[in-house]
């Protein structure tokens, strides 16, 4: 015996066995409603830190995943890497950041159009689902990111998604903002020329 109490164990073959990530209220749907849900999973997510396999949590549902420093183990010899435009990756930065929004709202933070091919690579990555429709004329449908884009990026829910500190800590945005002041610079040294003539 492993210590692990019959509904604690009653948890983690529910969890084991189970096809995709489940929130608590699916697991007590199997275990019953008389198993303390969250309390068997704070033991099983103790029980299984630094091992093979470890119990997270993605976007408030759980589920077992190969330990993140074991991973290439079980990837195959040959991996097809599909890398993603340019304009793909930042309407999946929108999205992530901005969600649910819509087609319109990518668009005007992007400062052009995208193709609706860009939107569907995104979704049969399974990173990004349609998010209902907006109540506004036209009901326009907006989209936001799955616990797959989570899962995939390694993060516990969007509120781990780095800010604009940690993206300046990590040298992401110093060449633009270098760019803009120096373009405002110009800018202030043609208009103060501007006023001399």
């Amino acid at each position: 015996m492993n210590g692990l109490s019959d509904h604690v164990r009653a948890v983690e073959a529910t969890l084991f066995a189970a096809e995709a990530p489940l929130s608590p209220a699916e697991i007590a749907d199997y275990v019953g409603e008389h198993v303390d849900v969250a309390q068997a999973l704070a033991e099983l997510h103790a029980h299984y830190s630094g091992r093979g396999i470890e119990l997270v949590e993605r976007g408030k549902a759980w589920h077992f995943q190969t330990a993140p420093d074991l991973a290439h183990i079980l990837r195959p010899e040959r991996e097809e890497s599909r890398r993603l435009s340019r304009a793909a990756v930042e309407t999946l930065a929108i999205i992530a950041y901005h969600e649910p929004v819509t087609r319109a709202e990518i668009e005007a933070i992007r400062g052009v159009q995208i193709s609706k091919g860009t939107l569907d690579v995104l979704m049969e990555a399974g990173w990004v689902r349609p998010a209902g429709r907006r109540e506004v004329p036209g009901r326009p449908l907006t989209f936001a990111t799955t616990a797959t884009f989570l899962q995939h990026f390694g993060l516990s829910s969007r509120r781990d998604l780095p800010g604009i500190d940690d993206l300046k800590a990590a040298g992401l945005l110093d060449p633009i903002e270098a760019a803009l002041e120096q373009m405002g610079g110009e800018q202030l040294e043609l208009e103060s020329a501007d006023e001399e003539d």
